[in-house]
């Protein structure tokens, strides 16, 4: 039996999680900023960082109180060591640091997006075979990444310019929607006609890679046809701007190396994937689907993997350490 400590704070979240031999969540700690950046309409990096400042020590008391451990009982200390907000990364890796030399357990930096892969293996009852394929939708990341064995990837594509979160934030905004956009546009979404406006689909020839630049802009000028109408199709907009997404980002026709047949596809990020979603990549693929949901949780999955086999105590701090989080 083995814990690890992981650590978050690549963005506007600051999270703690105890991850139990590799899979199971033992605690979950969030604190999200949500409601501070709505003003701005998006992050505010330095704001963001400040308030990591503010969060990190009582969000991890929480998740070792939640857990029932202490630091004493983890068999390391996972972080997010990128990529992510400069300012915000280094307050969860300095503290990070901290609590491995004072503690003496082992320090492992996690990759931000190889996190979101591994998200999938957290509290799974069933085996995952491989090869498989992950479209990660985080933020300012949009990538779409074959993985043949564990640690073991091939980048597909990525996006050119606006990852697929940033596009719906700008939309939502276009939209009169709050902020984050993801939750807003799909909220507002579930009442419109996805068919109602043809938005395009911005298509690379040859290629995986993504655009949303060009589908944000069509959002805008339909958005100034309507601006003298009292009348908005906010929720039809809403619903052809979300299915506009969705259908780029499955429907790949030349993604698929020829050597390796995927058995299962995950989406991990911010936006999850709609049942329709779902049917379109299960009827344009022989392989089987396995859209996940978000997961909150810092995802040390590759770290807990690692450090599985051990159950060792660890030395007491030096002297003159003197914390809750030590206890």
């Amino acid at each position: 039996m083995a814990y690890i400590l992981g650590i978050e704070t690549s963005c506007d979240e600051t999270a703690a999680a105890v991850v139990k031999d590799g899979s199971e969540i033992v605690s979950n700690i969030v604190s999200s900023q949500a409601k501070i950046h709505e003003t701005y309409g998006g992050v505010f990096p330095e704001v963001a960082s400040r308030q990591h400042i503010l969060h990190i020590v009582p969000v991890l008391e929480q998740a070792l109180t939640q857990a029932q451990l202490g630091l004493r009982d983890m068999a390391a200390i996972a972080v997010t060591s990128g990529p992510g907000l400069a300012g915000s990364l280094l307050v969860g890796v300095n503290m990070a640091k901290g609590l491995a030399l004072a503690s003496g357990l082992p320090l492992i930096a996690v990759n931000h997006l190889e996190a979101h892969i591994y998200a999938n293996w957290l509290d799974l009852e069933d085996d995952i075979q491989f090869p498989l394929v992950c479209l990660i939708t985080s933020g300012g990341h949009t990538n779409l990444v074959l993985m043949t064995d564990h640690g073991q990837y091939q980048h597909l594509g990525q996006t050119l310019d606006d990852a697929a979160g940033e596009a719906f934030d700008k939309v939502a905004r276009l939209l009169g929607l709050g902020y984050p956009g993801g939750p807003e546009i799909q909220r507002v979404a579930e009442q419109g006609d996805p068919a109602t406006f043809d938005l395009p689909r911005a298509w690379l020839k040859g290629t995986c890679a993504f655009s949303f630049s060009g589908l944000k802009t069509a959002v805008l000028y339909l958005v100034r046809e309507y601006e003298n109408s009292d009348d908005i199709p906010v929720a039809d907009m809403a619903a052809s701007f979300q299915a506009a997404v969705v259908g780029f980002s499955l429907r790949r026709p030349g993604w698929r190396p020829r050597d390796a047949v995927p058995e299962r596809f995950f989406w991990q990020g911010v936006l999850p994937p709609t049942p329709s979603c779902a049917s379109r990549w299960q009827s344009a693929s022989p392989s089987r689907c396995a859209a996940l949901l978000p997961s909150t949780a810092p995802t040390m999955q590759h770290a807990c993997r690692h450090w599985a086999g051990s159950s060792s105590r660890r030395e007491s701090p030096p002297d003159g350490i003197s914390t809750s989080l030590l206890a």
